[in-house]
């Protein structure tokens, strides 16, 4: 079998078993990823996308073998309707707003179920990457800042923060400048005082 995500035939057989008896004794598809990850030392992610592509090559006759008598399949996904899309995008932009990471808010969204959650954070970025006209919009809709406003903002405030620092070194430089110029005055003037007191 070819390797899917670097998985060897061994591999791929030792995972099926793993998530088949996992399954029976109850446990959430969930935690086998967590805890086959842990095992291996592979990413949760890693494996939970593996198990999915593995489930999907149905027109191999060795993945068939494979999951011969396993019960396990794949669940069909239900793409999401322009409504759920918008209510998700909403939600996400808004604790974007408030200084949410976008990772971290789609598991809030998801309430812990990593393939929701993936599922939203793809959806997410998808859009952001083809329609970031329909951010700008939703981002409207929720009296939200703009990416544009946001972005003129934090370039604004980097401006601001790089002007203080420059002026705040130019008045160190002046100060140290300053002395200097006093300290040579002064040593200056002891010379000159020197000097006439040689003369006479």
């Amino acid at each position: 079998m070819n390797k899917i995500n670097g998985y060897t035939e061994e591999e791929a057989k030792n995972l099926v078993d793993y998530i088949s008896t996992g399954k029976k004794e109850g446990k959430t598809l969930s935690g086998l990823f967590a805890s086959y990850a842990q095992k291996t030392g592979r990413a949760k992610g890693s494996v939970r996308n593996y198990y999915y592509a593995l489930l999907r090559s149905t027109g191999d006759e060795r993945v068939k073998k494979l999951l011969k008598g396993k019960a396990l399949k794949a669940e069909k996904i239900l793409p999401f309707t322009e409504e759920e899309t918008d209510r998700m995008l909403k939600e996400i932009l808004t604790q974007k707003s408030k200084g949410i990471s976008v990772r971290r808010a789609v598991l809030n969204l998801s309430k812990g179920d990593d393939k929701l959650m993936l599922r939203y954070q793809n959806k997410y970025r998808n859009i952001a990457g083809k329609q970031p006209e329909r951010i700008e919009r939703l981002l409207r809709e929720c009296g939200l800042k703009s990416g544009a406003d946001e972005a003129q903002r934090r370039i604004e405030e980097e401006i601001n923060g790089l002007y203080d620092k420059l002026a705040s070194s130019l008045k160190e430089e002046n100060k140290r400048l300053t002395t200097l110029i006093k300290r040579l005055t002064d040593e200056n003037a002891l010379l000159r005082l020197q000097v006439k007191n040689m003369q006479n």
